[in-house]
C-alpha cells in the first residue's frame, strides 16, 4: 500500500501507524533517499538542484516499489514523474489529502523545505493545484486528514482499501 500527498498530510506519521495496525513494515522514499545521498533533503535540493533530487527521488520509489510489500509513503512531489505514476497503476494508493491551514499547523512552512522556502503559503497552494490532478489520478481513494487524529487516519485508510470491516 502507497500513501501520496503533499507536505503536511502526514503520510510518515500515517504510514507508521497503517503498518503497526496491519501487522507489516513501513518505509519512507525521503528517508530512503537521505541514506542513498548521504545527506537530508533541503541539503541535496541546495548543493545539487532539484534535477539532481528528483532523478534520486525516481530511483528512491523504483527501489521501493520492487523490494518493499508494506506501507510505503512518497515523498510530495514523487508523482511529478510519468514513470513513477506508471510504477503505480494497479498498487492500492492512497491520497492523504489535507487544506493548508492543517499543513501549516502541522509543518509549520517554517520547516527546511526547499520548495517552501520562499513565501511558503502561496508556494503550497501553487503545489497543490498542480500536484493535485495527479495524486487523484494515482488513487484509489483519497482520505482527508484535516482535523483528524493520525489512528483515526490509519483506519479510514484500511477501511477505503477494504483492509478492515
Amino acid at each position: 500500500m502507497v500513501l501520496v500527498g503533499p507536505p503536511g498530510a502526514g503520510k510518515s506519521t500515517v504510514g507508521a501507524l497503517l503498518a503497526e495496525r496491519l501487522g507489516t513494515t513501513y518505509r519512507d522514499t525521503d528517508a530512503d533517499i537521505e541514506r542513498m545521498a548521504g545527506q537530508p533533503i533541503p541539503d541535496i535540493f541546495f548543493e545539487h538542484g532539484e534535477p539532481h533530487f528528483r532523478a534520486l527521488e525516481q530511483q528512491a520509489v523504483r527501489n521501493a516499489v520492487a523490494e518493499h510489500c508494506g506501507v510505503l509513503s512518497l515523498g510530495g512531489g514523487a508523482v511529478l514523474d510519468e514513470a513513477t505514476r506508471a510504477l503505480l497503476r494497479g498498487l492500492p494508493v492512497v491520497f492523504l489529502d489535507v487544506g493548508l491551514a492543517s499543513a501549516v499547523r502541522r509543518v509549520g512552512l517554517d520547516a527546511p523545505r526547499p520548495l517552501l522556502a520562499i513565501n511558503p503559503r502561496q508556494r503550497w497552494r501553487e503545489l497543490m493545484e498542480a500536484r493535485r490532478p495527479l495524486y487523484t489520478q494515482v488513487s484509489r481513494a483519497v482520505v482527508s486528514t484535516d482535523d483528524r487524529a493520525p489512528q483515526d487516519v490509519a483506519l479510514a485508510v484500511a477501511e477505503a482499501l477494504e483492509l478492515e470491516k
